[in-house]
């Protein structure tokens, strides 16, 4: 599947958002050759898959200009990279403790000419800058990643929405998040089509601050 499905669904995109989304593909493909951050399976899905998929949060949330974002456990760059091409005037920071994975998504950034996207090797806890809002993609149960984030997500908001946790995961989720009684979950088979997101969802859980 190619770069068009994300015209058909994001279709106001620059020319500029257009050319480098075209250019992901170019960029991860000789990457992966080199450093395996995306498996051999999903690199020729990587739109439908990865890009697609990062930017089912900006279906359910649009990122204010000068707003600051965390990429947690950011792997191959998702879904920090996809949106941060889509919100231009919005900082993304993305984090992860693996250091090859870090190497390749600092390369696919330069190559890119991202200027709003910023790459930490680290582990997520040792960190203590605070954001308006943290994403991430599955990389474990809420009640782990909500304590591996304490303190890092600003208390006043700029947006509508209250800051906090846009998760992308997929399955049954009423166990893990039976806790939180706030949440609010977003079936992305409700913004495309394509089977692959039948399952997937994005999980949006504000964070709660003492007064």
């Amino acid at each position: 599947m190619n770069v068009e499905i994300l015209f058909e669904y994001f279709p106001n995109l620059t020319e500029t958002q257009k050319s480098q989304f075209k250019l992901l593909e170019v960029l991860y493909k000789d990457w992966n050759q080199k450093i395996n951050v995306v498996s051999r399976k999903d690199i020729d899905e990587l739109y439908l898959r990865h890009v697609l998929h990062s930017l089912g949060i900006a279906k359910i949330h649009r990122f204010m200009a000068g707003s600051s974002v965390l990429d947690v456990g950011t792997g191959g760059g998702f879904p920090g990279i996809p949106l941060a091409i889509l919100f231009p005037d919005t900082d993304f920071t993305l984090v992860d403790a693996i250091g090859k994975k870090i190497k390749v998504v600092q390369e696919v950034i330069d190559g890119l000419e991202l200027t709003n996207a910023t790459v930490i090797h680290t582990r997520v806890e040792d960190m203590d800058t605070q954001f308006d809002f943290v994403v991430s993609r599955a990389v474990a149960a809420m009640p782990t990643f909500v304590r591996w984030i304490k303190g890092l997500i600003k208390k006043e908001s700029v947006h509508e929405r209250r800051n906090g946790v846009l998760y992308l995961k997929g399955g049954d989720l009423t166990e893990e998040l039976d806790a939180y009684k706030t949440v609010q979950i977003f079936d992305l088979s409700d913004y495309f089509k394509e089977d692959f997101f039948e399952t997937k969802k994005v999980v949006y859980l504000p964070m709660k601050f003492k007064g």
